[in-house]
């Protein structure tokens, strides 16, 4: 299994840090995944349906802990290269420069 794209979409929450959908060897996508910042630190929530009872199941998951952690690696990777080039791209453009001011002209 390879993951061949991963699309990242910030939110500006306090807990919910991104959106993400991921494309699995370049046939099989899976959206709706979380980006959270918890109380350890950042982690990766997968898709899930609200149940009667009000538990949530995902409906996607790996089914391994070695294919969990390519996952959340993976993600984790492109999301943290994002949020760190989005501030960095932002700094670098320049502010456009105000027009210098014209001289006005005074009418006798």
């Amino acid at each position: 299994m390879e993951i061949t794209d991963v699309k990242v979409i910030p939110v500006d929450d306090e807990k919910l840090k991104a959106f993400v959908s991921i494309v699995i060897d370049h046939c099989f996508v899976v959206t709706d995944i979380k980006v959270i910042h918890g109380p350890k630190g950042l982690f990766v929530s997968m898709p899930s349906k609200k149940r009667k009872d009000g538990t949530f199941k995902d409906i996607a998951h790996p089914l391994n802990n070695q294919a969990r952690q390519y996952l959340e690696e993976r993600i984790l990777s492109v999301y943290r290269q994002q949020v760190v080039a989005a501030p960095a791209a932002a700094e670098a453009t320049p502010a456009p420069e105000a027009a210098p001011a014209q001289p006005s002209e005074a009418k006798e």
